[in-house]
Parts: C-alpha cells; structure tokens; sequence
C-alpha cells in the first residue's frame, strides 16, 4: 500500500468519548460544564483568566473585531492592517465588518507580518493591527505592540495556527487587546469546528457572549440563567430575555465540542512534544537542500508551534514538487496566498508587485504535514522524495 502522510491528524482518546457521552447522558448540548471548564482551562493555558468557545477561529476573529467596533467606535471604511501571508478569513472579517483591510508585507525568513513595514501603511483612519503567528510561530510583538501604543491602535491576535508556545517567556494570546484561536480539523487542539476568544479585559467577556448570540441582552446568555427564583430578577428577565440589543450573529458551540476540547487539553503536553520531535527530524534531514530550499526559523527568544512544517524553494519549481510530493502521498497545501486569489484580485486588483515577500512565497511556499500522528519513516518518506525530486532541478 502506497505510504500516505495527511496535513493532520486527529485521535479521539478513551476520555474524549467518556466526556461526550456523558454530556449526552445530562441531555445537555448548550453551554454547560464541559464547555465551561474547557474555556477557563484553555484561558489560563495562555495567561487569561477566561475565554469564549465560539462555532470557529473565523467566528472568534469576526466578534473579536465586532467587539473593537463597539468599544471604540469605529466607522464604515476605517482601517486595519492585516498581513499579506494569511488566510484569507483574516482580512474577509474586515471586509464583511464593513472596515477595509490594509495589507503589510510579511518578514522572509519567518513569514510573520514584519514590523518594521507596519507604519507607512499607517493613515489617519487606521484602527488597529491584526498579527497572525503563522504556522505555529509567534509575531515579533514587541515592536508591533510598540506601534499600536504610539498611534493608539487595537490589537487582535490571529493565532488560530499558533498555540502553547510562548514569544520571550510571555504565551501568545497574552499581548493584543484579543486574541482568537482555531480548534478546527487539522489544527493543533482539535474539536472538529471550533474557535477561542481570550481578552485583556475580563469585562469585555459577556459583550462578546451576546455577539456571538444574535445581539442578545446580556442578562440571558445560558439556560442556567433561567434557574434564578430571585423575584426581582425573574422580573427583568421576562422583560429582556427576548430583547437584542446590538447587532450579532449565531456563532455558538455545543457542549459535545467542549467536551473534546477538555479531553484534548490533557493530551496537549504530549502532543507538542511529538511535533517538535517530527520538526526536528525534518531539519535534520532536509538540511542537506537547504541550498535549494528555506527551511523554518524560530527567532531566538521564540518557541515554534508546527502546525505545519512550512518550506520555500529557491530553485526548482514549487507547483512541480507539490504535485510530485501528492503523488507518493504527502499531502500539502500552498503557504496561505492571499493577494493573489481571484476574489482579492478582482477587489484590489494585482497587488503582488507592493509586496515582493509577499509574492516570493506565493510563487514558491508550500508545507507539509508535521504531526503526532507521524514518524520518522514518515520523514524519511519526505527526504527521499525531495532528494530524487531535486536530482532533476
């Protein structure tokens, strides 16, 4: 049987499957125990004291930025900067917010948005930056938080690839004013669908409740509310638990997700570890092409999540060992393009020439599968592939 290594991996343990079913024995799928306990787990994993479990990291962006709207008054047509390596839900919350996405070039040896490019796109009317810690790896956040303060700009972390690791002794999650996770297929922390707000200001949480919520008055936001027999309160509640009272959207998760989440949490020590490990064994083999190909850096200071094991061609042709890796069974996937998708295109037109970083690894980015789900045959697999490939460039 041919050899297939996926972009992910995914194993429900034993606990996982005991949580659920117990959550199904309490007849209980709305927000209850299991979600709750896995929000402030996953909270204090990254140095918040709570969070909000919402349907994905793009509902997690969108009410995080919804959030910043409301706070801070924003107005159709403001801006927020946003890198030009992401995927694309990054800069779609921004449009569909009705703000307008202001691309920065991204550094070449880390493929994070680079600091140093942030202030000429700054304007009169920019709002806030949202730095996405690609792959696994954390932004350069002291200068980027530096610049928030000096123009007065909000920050939202997009670390929906990024998790457990932490940027000079301080985890992600921990800078910006938000910061959204993914706990999507494929991703490191996996519910199915699935994504996290944490945020600086604890006071913010049942405002992004009620977002997530179609706008709901923040006075019934769980079933459990309905079990208060104060008078006064039952009350107000008659009166406001059908009232809506911002704009929102229906974003919430189940108690079934919540429960894989929490299983999930304990197996997450073990579950780093291996991917280091599976790094590792990469940058060990792959090193002998490193003529040829840009291998992943972690900037000291850093630590390096591999959601994927990213890697850019210097010579060869990018398209060609894609499909020669697909072939004997490596999966892999494009390095987030973004200014070069046909919608964006037809939006902005052809920015690529703005952004020469930006277009190198569009044309030769691409990453592969780096998992606890794989071995070193796996990686030897990629070795061997990437040796024969090359002996023809």
């Amino acid at each position: 049987m041919k050899r297939h290594i996926p972009l992910g991996y995914m194993n429900i343990s034993d606990n996982a499957k005991k949580y659920v079913m117990s959550a199904l024995d309490d007849n209980r799928l709305s927000y209850g125990k299991y979600t709750q306990a896995f929000e402030k787990r996953f909270a204090e994993r990254h140095g918040r004291h709570t969070s909000v479990f919402t349907a994905s990291g793009t509902c997690a962006l969108q009410i995080a930025l919804a959030a910043l709207i409301e706070k801070h008054g924003y107005k159709a047509g403001d801006e927020v900067l946003v890198p030009a390596i992401t995927f694309v839900a990054t800069s779609n919350i921004v449009l569909q917010l009705n703000l307008k996405p202001v691309f920065v070039d991204v550094d070449p040896l880390t493929y994070n948005i680079n600091p140093s490019e942030i202030e000429k796109h700054i304007t009169p009317r920019t709002k806030a930056i949202i730095p996405v810690h690609m792959f696994g790896l954390p932004c350069d956040m002291d200068p980027i938080m530096e610049i928030a303060r000096k123009h007065n700009l909000q920050v939202i972390e997009d670390s929906c690839e990024t998790m457990f690791v932490k940027y000079k002794g301080r985890s992600v999650g921990t800078f910006g004013d938000y910061a959204c996770f993914s706990t999507y297929v494929a991703h490191l922390l996996i519910t199915g669908v699935g994504g996290i707000v944490t945020m600086k200001d604890e006071s913010d949480e049942r405002m992004l409740r009620s977002i997530m919520q179609h706008g709901r008055d923040t006075i019934y936001l769980n079933i459990d509310d309905d079990d208060q027999y104060e008078e006064e309160f039952i009350q107000s509640l008659v009166q406001r638990r059908f009232s809506f009272v911002r704009m929102g959207y229906s974003y919430r998760i189940t108690e079934l997700e919540g429960a894989l989440g929490l299983a999930a949490l304990e197996e997450t020590d073990s579950m780093m570890a291996s991917r280091k490990k599976i790094a590792e064994a990469y940058t060990s083999y792959l090193s002998e092409f490193q003529d040829v190909i840009q291998l992943p850096h972690t900037p000291n200071g850093c630590e390096h999540a591999f959601m994927m094991y990213p890697l850019l061609l210097k010579k060869g042709n990018r398209d060609e060992y894609a499909l020669y890796l697909e072939k004997n069974g490596v999966e892999t996937r494009y390095m987030m393009p973004l200014l070069n998708q046909p919608y964006y295109i037809k939006l902005f037109g052809n920015l690529e020439d703005q952004y020469p970083v930006a277009g190198t690894i569009n044309r030769n980015g691409l990453y592969i599968p780096c998992h606890q789900g794989m071995d070193e045959d796996d990686v030897k697999h990629v070795y061997e592939l990437t040796k024969t490939y090359f002996k023809g460039v």
